[in-house]
Parts: C-alpha cells; sequence; structure tokens
C-alpha cells in the first residue's frame, strides 16, 4: 500500500503561484496512478489533475488546463502539481490520491484507493 504526504501549500496573493508535493512510501509513485483534487468549506470535493502510471497520460480539470502542470520525479518519488495564476476561489484543501490498480488517468475520487491528509492553499491579498 502507499502512504502519501502532500507538502507546498502556503498563503499566496492572487496571481501568485505555488508547487505542491506528493511524496510517497512503500513504493514507486512511477508504478502509480495518481490524481490531484482539492476541497474547500462547505463544498464538495473536486478534481485538479491526474497523470496515468504507464503512457504517462495527463489530464487537467476545465479551470485548471492551461495554468497548472502535474509532473513526476523519479529521485525524489514524488508527483508534483505546478499551479500558476492562482485565483480566490482556489483556496482549498488539496489532497494527492493513488491508485495501483490498473493503468488509467481518472478525475473521479471514487477510483483511487489511497489518500494523503492534505496541504492547505490560501489564496487572499
Amino acid at each position: 500500500q502507499l502512504q502519501l504526504m502532500e507538502s507546498g501549500g502556503e498563503w499566496v496573493q492572487p496571481g501568485g503561484s505555488l508547487r505542491l508535493s506528493c511524496a510517497a512510501s512503500g513504493y514507486t509513485l512511477l508504478a502509480a496512478n495518481v490524481g490531484w483534487f482539492r476541497q474547500a468549506p462547505g463544498k464538495e470535493r473536486e478534481a485538479v489533475s491526474c497523470t496515468s502510471s504507464f503512457d504517462r497520460d495527463a489530464k487537467y480539470a476545465d479551470s485548471a488546463r492551461g495554468r497548472f502542470t502535474i509532473t513526476r520525479d523519479l529521485a525524489s518519488n514524488a508527483v508534483y502539481l505546478q499551479m500558476d495564476d492562482l485565483e480566490p476561489e482556489e483556496t482549498a484543501i488539496y489532497y494527492c490520491a493513488a491508485s495501483l490498480v490498473y493503468n488509467f488517468c481518472s478525475l473521479a475520487p471514487k477510483d483511487y484507493s489511497d489518500w494523503g491528509r492534505g496541504t492547505q492553499v490560501t489564496v487572499s491579498s
């Protein structure tokens, strides 16, 4: 099983950038399908991005496409989410999730079995 830990969340001004990290222990994330999700107070959890294990396919939510980039790093056994031009509405707890079942890139939370505990991102002046 995977143990995931998010980091990199902080207070940033509108239009600023952050790079979130999803680090894994117990197994390499190179063999896992990984997704990024976020949840704001009083709202449902929503997808941000995903990447598949084998073919390295990547998908983005409409709101994130063009501003966010998901990448993998072998040396650190981590998946990153680069977020540019952030907006106040994107203030939320950001989670990474993983699945080892088979190759896919899914924006549906139900398709992931392992979740981190989240990192807080706050976008305000």
